[in-house]
């Protein structure tokens, strides 16, 4: 017997996001260290996906987590809290997770999904705050630089 139901969108204007990442300009966002291509940023949910590409050296300030991230390294390695993590790795991190600096121990590319806003903190306290809302401002307002070849 056929469903009965009707499981057509209440939404007509839902469609597939596509992100042609190929064809994407890295957006720089710590000189001649580390860049950015971000891949999505959903109002709806919070949520938020980036590539990112960090220099061998390169080194995140501590923060903490205010909702679950998923990481899969794409290349090099990446030293978070006492692990050290290869290409082919995958991270998650649930909501509220407190860690101190992540670094770059090779050259890096990940991608990162994060369902929620991360804070950033120093010894005197908070210092920056990324959720889709920052990602979204960084596409409209700075200018989109070419990632240094590494």
């Amino acid at each position: 017997m056929a469903l009965q139901q009707d499981i057509s969108p209440v939404n007509p204007a839902l469609a597939d996001t596509i992100v042609a990442s190929a064809n994407m300009d890295w957006i720089e966002t710590e000189k001649d260290m580390a860049y950015m291509k971000i891949l999505y940023t959903g109002s709806e949910s919070g949520q938020w996906a980036v590539l990112l590409k960090w220099n061998a050296g390169y080194v995140a300030a501590p923060h903490k987590h205010l909702s679950a991230s998923h990481t899969f390294i794409l290349k090099g390695k990446l030293e978070v809290r006492d692990g050290i993590y290869n290409a082919g790795d995958y991270i998650y991190e649930p909501n509220g997770v407190l860690h101190g600096a992540t670094k770059a121990l090779e050259d890096t590319e990940y991608l990162f999904i994060c369902n929620g806003p991360v804070l950033f903190y120093n010894d005197d306290g908070l210092t920056n705050y990324l959720s889709w809302e920052e990602l979204v401002r960084m596409q409209n307002a700075e200018p989109v630089e070419e990632a240094a070849a590494g």
